[in-house]
């Protein structure tokens, strides 16, 4: 029996423990940044490599773009053009540079002859690397029954 005196719960006590799950997350995500880098730093040879004028960078792959639309219309680098003005141009271009890419862009309703023609104006001229440009087809769901022919 206590006299005077009420009983008192004991209050909240500092925490006196640490948390050490966050600094082991850290250190875990250093220690794979680490792994991963390290290969990378120590494979690198330094070198003083001689200078010469053969070694300049090459420059960009030079191209033309032939359109066809729909009505057969051809444009030379999206100006019209006669198929005679054509292969004066593109005979100019092959002279200048003869590793010159020409870009064929056509609409699907033109015929292939007139395609073709095309194609071999740009060969009689000597310019032999002819890229087909193409559209991806859409895939939505939309689209989906469209495709189906």
């Amino acid at each position: 029996m206590t006299f005077g005196r009420l009983e008192r719960t004991p209050g909240a006590q500092p925490m006196s423990e640490i948390n050490v799950t966050p600094m082991v997350d850290v250190m875990l995500v250093l220690l794979v940044i680490f792994m991963l880098t390290a290969p990378l730093l120590a494979s690198s040879i330094k070198l003083d490599l001689p200078k010469t004028d053969a070694a300049k960078p090459a420059e960009a792959p030079k191209f033309v773009t032939l359109v066809v639309d729909k009505s057969g219309q051809v444009f030379l680098n999206d100006q019209p053009v006669a198929i005679a003005q054509l292969a004066s141009s593109l005979l100019q271009t092959a002279t200048q540079n003869p590793d010159t890419e020409v870009q064929l862009r056509a609409d699907e309703t033109v015929p292939y002859g007139r395609v073709v023609e095309v194609m071999g104006v740009a060969q009689k001229a000597g310019l032999n690397r002819i890229g087909f440009v193409a559209e991806a087809p859409d895939t939505s769901p939309k689209a989906a029954p469209a495709l189906k022919r």
